[in-house]
């Protein structure tokens, strides 16, 4: 791309270069989508997608009371198990599909907490993140719940965990016993035994 046919080829690149390093604006948490002409409008930025952080959210936000992933949470609305999904994910698809059942969605929020639950675009695309990403739910666990968490979902698992209760309808059934007797519990990740 650089020419070093001639010095001002080579100072006119390394100045362009050096003039976008030190004028564009610095986003941390964000890529750049669109090109940036000064002055003309608003640019499209994308942010980084989080999954730990989606998996925090998932729970604290209250999600967890309705949805369950890797069996752990309610059962009052459809499983968010990323081993379900194939294909690509467009993150728009997803936010149009909870717009799309946002009135459902709002009505049972506020029977359930008397409030309607709120997401900023990042914390919008952690949840995204967490929600189809396989390996961080398989993470996910009931150590993972908080008092609040329990105290939203009111939901009982007849005395056992809630992977163990509902691995048969997660996907992630137990593997059998290897030799010593041990079981890879549902929410593990295998391991050599």
């Amino acid at each position: 791309m650089f020419s070093t046919s001639g010095p001002k080829t080579s100072i006119t690149a390394v100045a362009a270069l050096a003039l976008t390093l030190f004028t564009a604006p610095a986003f941390g948490d964000h890529v750049k989508s669109t090109k940036f002409v000064p002055g003309h409008g608003v640019r499209l930025v994308m942010p980084i997608m989080n999954p730990a952080r989606g998996m925090k959210l998932f729970v604290d936000k209250g999600c967890v009371a309705c949805h369950a992933i890797n069996g752990v949470g309610g059962h009052d609305a459809p499983a968010m198990d990323a081993h379900t999904l194939s294909g690509l994910m467009n993150p728009f698809d997803f936010a149009a599909k909870m717009w799309n059942h946002a009135p459902a969605m709002i009505a049972a929020q506020e029977g359930a907490f008397g409030e309607q639950i709120f997401f900023t675009g990042e914390e919008l695309a952690d949840m995204i993140a967490f929600i189809h990403d396989d390996e961080a739910q398989h993470n996910f666990s009931e150590k993972d719940m908080t008092a609040k968490a329990h105290k939203m979902m009111q939901h009982e698992h007849g005395g056992k965990p809630a992977p163990e209760k509902h691995a048969p309808e997660i996907g992630h059934e137990p593997k059998p016993a290897a030799k010593g007797g041990h079981v890879d519990p549902p929410g593990s990740k295998p391991h050599k035994h």
